[in-house]
């Protein structure tokens, strides 16, 4: 059981396995502006960066999952990964929307770390040819433990954000609503990529090595597109990395951000033997979530 602060104070039971599918949202961003917290403008852009690298790295996932899917014949596991394709293409579409309809709209090209997010999903860590079809095996077991690894992490974020009071830092309710419906939906097919990778035998060396290589560059690419947004953005000074980290700090210290300290136990609770991502999140609240989003009620209706 998990308590449910942002639902009522109520107690649910779990409700174990539910059948992924994608729900089709609708938000509309014409009062939505780059600084979208209003109390906490470094948070918001530290958010929005994230924003930029999710379009590219969930295709990433897409074409990565659509090869996985061939090999595999556990139809359960089969259902699992269509159900998480088709949540992960329809998030990658909401967030392309808020940059090209929020931060492009409102004067921030974006399309400099755009390039190099398409450089790093599509050429370093997409699809490589292989001769040998056990080295193209190989690559795409690397690739299939990549995507369990941030899915860890967006697990993390989602249960992360949807128990967050941003709402009292005057957040932007259409743009807090796309990262809840999100964060939920990862809490919600948290295990697929995880039993994906275990189906074929990441193993414990490998996924721990992963780890260590994608921490830090997550937390440096989310660095580097906050600095980028930062120094597009008229309204904000434009400052040096050392001022900038100063800045989010701060914004981790009042709740707007998530905390370095519980990302890296998060990150550290990978290394567990029989590690599962199960305990990240709590699958009734997820779904209590989706079920009042107004994104997703908005096409419901």
């Amino acid at each position: 059981m998990k308590l449910l602060p942002r639902l009522g104070r109520r107690v649910v039971i779990e409700p174990g396995e539910v059948a992924l599918q994608a729900r089709n949202v609708q938000f509309d961003w014409s009062r939505t502006e780059p600084v979208w917290m209003k109390k906490e403008p470094i948070a918001s852009h530290v958010l929005n960066a994230l924003s930029m690298l999710l379009p590219e790295g969930e295709r990433m996932f897409l074409v990565t999952f659509g090869e996985a899917l061939e090999l595999v014949k556990d139809e359960k596991l089969r259902e699992a990964m269509l159900g998480f394709i088709g949540q992960e293409s329809m998030h990658a579409e909401s967030h392309n929307g808020a940059l090209e309809q929020v931060l492009a709209a409102h004067g921030i090209d974006v399309e400099p770390y755009v390039r190099q997010a398409e450089f790093l999903f599509r050429k370093t860590l997409g699809p490589r040819e292989a001769a040998d079809p056990a080295a193209r095996q190989q690559q795409l077991v690397e690739r299939l433990g990549f995507i369990a690894t941030l899915e860890h992490f967006f697990a993390f974020l989602g249960d992360w954000v949807i128990n967050a009071d941003l709402e009292r830092f005057e957040a932007d309710p259409q743009m807090l609503d796309l990262f809840r419906w999100h964060g939920a939906e990862e809490v919600e097919h948290r295990m697929v990529a995880h039993d994906v990778a275990e189906y074929f035998d990441i193993g414990y060396v490998r996924r721990g090595a992963l780890m260590l290589i994608v921490f830090p560059i997550f937390i440096a690419l989310l660095l580097r597109g906050s600095k980028f947004l930062v120094h597009a953005d008229p309204s904000l000074p434009d400052h040096r990395y050392p001022m900038l980290i100063m800045r989010i700090v701060g914004a981790m210290w009042r709740g707007s951000l998530p905390g370095i300290p519980s990302l890296l136990v998060s990150a550290l609770s990978t290394y567990k033997p029989g590690y599962s991502p199960e305990g990240v999140g709590s699958t009734a609240q997820a779904v209590a979530y989706l079920a009042q989003s107004p994104a997703a009620r908005a096409l419901a209706s």
